[in-house]
């Protein structure tokens, strides 16, 4: 979670958001600081006031935390789930799937048209009326089903119950049943794709990525002439620019038909959207190599790329790369033979920003190496985040690296791969550089993976806590293990459990088994989303009833999760009456098994509240309250203690006097603390997937024309 001491490093917007939030929350506090406060506060609602949390803005709701939400009466969790659909809120996989619990145990599911349509595909399918099933679709459609990555059960239910309010098989999908369909038309077999009306491209542009098969069908329904775009010999520029980043899957085969002036045309279009940043660098270079393919003359192997060819095309010059047509009139061959050292130099950028093919960036690297035999200058360094992924460690020793800007510039995008990681950053650290907050947002969590564990143990806690939640999940175990003990020295003095889950959630995957049995008694309802990214082996480790506690309310997500790689052996190994508890039916305990329920879906009714004991967790120390509660409800705790965790860095924690009863119109998970984490969490980089609230990850349309 993010701090609220001054940086000048971390950022020009950063200081104004956190300034909101602190404004915010001073009025929260303010507003539940007493017995008497009402609205956010459990006691219950006062319509006479207006909701506090109502006037947040979307960068400060992005912080959503679901423990605090849970303490909010049912008319006012319903207008904050309209208010996150409203401002199109990013939440992340782990905030939704609490939530929509949360929904769904205060009855509200049936709102679901003015839900944000990523919350629905979290929902509990068995709830959906008959009645409502294509409209809950239709809008669900409209989500981003890469949140489901975690929970494969939940992603397969939601494509048979679309299927199913179709009502009956269909020999093809028909124009009607796709706009039903949307973004689930992603997960629809090669067949179904090569044998649906026309309008399927309209779907395919929604879904990031195609497979193998789906390419192949693609091509096909092109090839037949069936689409808008008709046969590849009438294509227009314009056509294929409404195909969006689709068209960047075109053969090879299909751009041989497209008449030639069409294809120069666009392959024009293509590299200007590419250096504008409208279309991915991986895209573009997806379509310049099968649209070169298409037009390359067949050639035996011995003639590929000769050193020493002749220059047939003429040199190479500035206003030369300046033509969005060069990667045509210039192929690898002419590259190697054309450009000379000098105009290299002097307009390494230019030349870069064009898509080039890996063969021709492997002829761009041997020449820099021949120019530079003792290691690129530093200013070169930051001009090749596309090539850097060709260098091994060895060659990246040879670099100079002391600027925390050129480090950002050569592990920001996503082209490094591991070993170059662990090598750019260990020759900033041989020059004295430091792995500040700031430059673990600006490369992302994911490169954690890939530092060594000593550099690891060389960020300061301090920087790891300004530097918020970091996404590790693609982490191996072992680096996941180093992280885990880093998080410990970062966040382990948290005074409450719920505030150290809560900075510790990311880096729970490389917790030992005692620590979650100590959670799982804290009743922190630990996220699916967190659940699937522990240690496979200490998942063994856990029983039934310690696996229930942990995940409280959240218990009945196991269904969604099922087939998850971490929980199958875990489930195999159980009998049927510990799957009984788990509310999952004894049929399909197997790892390929579809998962049901018993009766319906696993019961998201909370565990009863017990009094946590917490020998070893942080807070250890505080006493209980005569309640029998542990932990105090935000409206009777001083104002230092209603701060969101980013400002309780500058205060101490505390708690005081007894915990109230929850009114009625409350929908609580269980026995929750908000006594340390406000609704609104860090405003720093977020673990997880995120999820547009509110809008059509893609609107049946068009994505975007290049």
């Amino acid at each position: 979670m993010t701090s609220t001491h001054h940086r000048t490093d971390v950022g020009p917007g950063v200081g104004v958001l956190r300034s909101s939030a602190l404004t915010l929350f001073l009025s929260l506090a303010a507003h539940c600081s007493g017995p008497q406060a009402k609205g956010l506060c459990p006691g219950g609602t006062d319509a006479s006031r207006a909701d506090l949390w109502a006037s947040a803005n979307r960068s400060q709701l992005q912080g959503f935390w679901c423990q605090p939400a849970s303490q909010l009466p049912r008319d006012q969790l319903s207008a904050l789930i309209r208010r996150l659909a409203s401002l199109q809120v990013p939440l992340q996989a782990w905030q939704l799937g609490c939530l929509a619990n949360l929904a769904s145990r205060c009855g509200l599911q049936d709102d679901f048209m003015l839900h944000p349509p990523s919350l629905l595909l979290f929902y509990n399918l068995s709830q959906v009326r008959a009645d409502d099933c294509r409209a809950f679709i239709r809008r669900a459609a409209q989500g981003d089903l890469e949140l489901l990555d975690h929970l494969p059960d939940q992603r397969v239910a939601l494509r048979r119950a679309a299927l199913a309010c179709l009502a009956a098989p269909l020999p093809r999908l028909r124009a009607s049943d796709l706009q039903l369909l949307g973004v689930l038309v992603c997960d629809m077999d090669a067949s179904s794709i090569a044998t649906a009306d026309p309008h399927v491209l309209e779907n395919l542009q929604c879904c990031p990525q195609l497979t193998a098969d789906q390419r192949i069908a693609l091509n096909s329904l092109l090839a037949g002439g069936r689409t808008q775009l008709g046969p590849p010999g009438s294509w227009t520029v314009e056509k294929l620019q409404a195909l969006g980043p689709l068209a960047t899957y075109i053969s090879p085969h299909l751009w041989a038909q497209v008449q030639e002036a069409v294809g120069l045309g666009f392959f024009h279009s293509v590299v200007a959207a590419c250096r504008t940043g409208r279309l991915s660098r991986h895209e573009a270079r997806r379509f310049v190599s099968s649209f070169l393919e298409s037009k390359a003359k067949p050639v035996s192997s011995g003639h590929r790329l000769r050193t020493g060819q002749a220059c047939i095309r003429g040199h190479i010059t500035a206003a030369t790369l300046q033509d969005d047509l060069f990667l045509v009139r210039y192929d690898c061959g002419q590259l190697e033979s054309c450009l000379d050292s000098r105009v290299l130099t002097a307009n390494l950028d230019p030349l870069l920003q064009h898509p080039l093919p890996v063969e021709c960036q492997r002829v761009v690297k041997a020449k820099l190496t021949q120019i530079y035999p003792g290691g690129l200058p530093e200013a070169q360094l930051r001009l090749i985040t596309s090539l850097v992924y060709l260098y091994s460690g060895a060659e990246i020793g040879r670099w100079n690296i002391t600027s925390r800007d050129t480090v950002v510039a050569l592990l920001a995008s996503d082209v490094a791969l591991e070993n170059q990681t662990e090598a750019v950053l260990q020759k900033f650290l041989d020059h004295n550089g430091t792995v500040s907050s700031a430059l673990l947002l600006a490369i992302g969590g994911a490169r954690l993976c890939w530092m060594s564990p000593q550099q690891i143990q060389t960020i300061r806690p301090q920087e790891l806590r300004l530097a918020g939640a970091l996404d590790i999940s693609s982490c191996p175990q072992s680096r996941k293990d180093v992280l885990y003990t880093k998080a410990q020295e970062a966040f382990g003095s948290s005074r409450t459990p719920a505030a150290y889950y809560r900075l510790m959630r990311p880096y729970l995957g490389g917790a030992p088994v005692e620590e979650l049995r100590q959670l799982a008694q804290a009743n922190i309802s630990m996220d699916i989303d967190t659940f699937t990214g522990l240690n496979p082996r200490v998942l063994q480790s856990l029983d039934v009833s310690t696996v229930i506690a942990l995940l409280g309310p959240n218990v009945g997500d196991l269904q969604k999760a099922r087939s998850h790689p971490a929980l199958r052996s875990w489930l195999r190994s159980l009998s049927s009456s510990a799957l009984g508890q788990l509310g999952l039916d004894t049929e399909h305990a197997g790892p390929t098994g579809s998962a049901h329920a018993t009766s319906g879906l696993p019961s998201t009714t909370p565990q009863a509240p017990h009094l946590a004991h917490t020998s070893g967790l942080p807070g250890n120390t505080a006493q209980a309250s005569t309640s029998g509660s542990l932990w105090t409800p935000l409206g009777y705790l001083p104002l230092a203690v209603a701060l969101p965790s980013s400002l309780l860095w500058l205060l101490h924690w505390g708690t005081s006097g007894p915990a109230p009863h929850c009114s009625p119109g409350t929908c609580t998970l269980g026995s929750v603390d908000v006594t340390a984490s406000g609704w609104l969490g860090s405003q720093g980089s977020g673990a997880g997937k995120t999820g547009m609230l509110g809008a059509a990850v893609c609107p049946l349309g068009l994505r975007g024309r290049l």
